[in-house]
């Protein structure tokens, strides 16, 4: 079986109710270059965005938000999305939901 991706997201369009599916996300360490990226599925998933490790220290997700809204015909007003958080030492999982609306957004660590 193989290891589990460390990072997994999840995108929810909370002006529609649904997920938000073709959301391009990229990872990385916040100041470097891409580690990984990937396109939410219909579920508005990633589930495995990256390796099953990283080192201990900050890293970025950034959420091409404009794109997505574009596609819909839709005007918003964060034509990107960027969520940093701490990675400690030994850790098993870090899943990030997003929840978005055109004018908002709203993040946490999730299970």
């Amino acid at each position: 079986m193989p290891e589990r991706s460390l990072v997994s997201t999840h995108v929810l369009d909370a002006a529609n109710g649904a997920p938000a599916q073709g959301v391009s996300v990229t990872l990385g360490p916040d100041a470097g270059a891409e580690i990984a990226s990937g396109i939410t599925d219909v579920q508005g998933r990633i589930g495995d965005l990256g390796p099953p490790a990283l080192p201990a220290g900050r890293y970025r997700l950034k959420f091409d938000t404009g794109r997505y809204f574009a596609g819909k015909g839709v005007e918003t007003f964060y034509p990107a999305v960027e969520i940093v958080f701490e990675v400690v030492a030994d850790a098993s999982h870090y899943h990030v939901p997003l929840l978005l609306s055109p004018f908002a957004f709203t993040t946490y660590r999730g299970s």
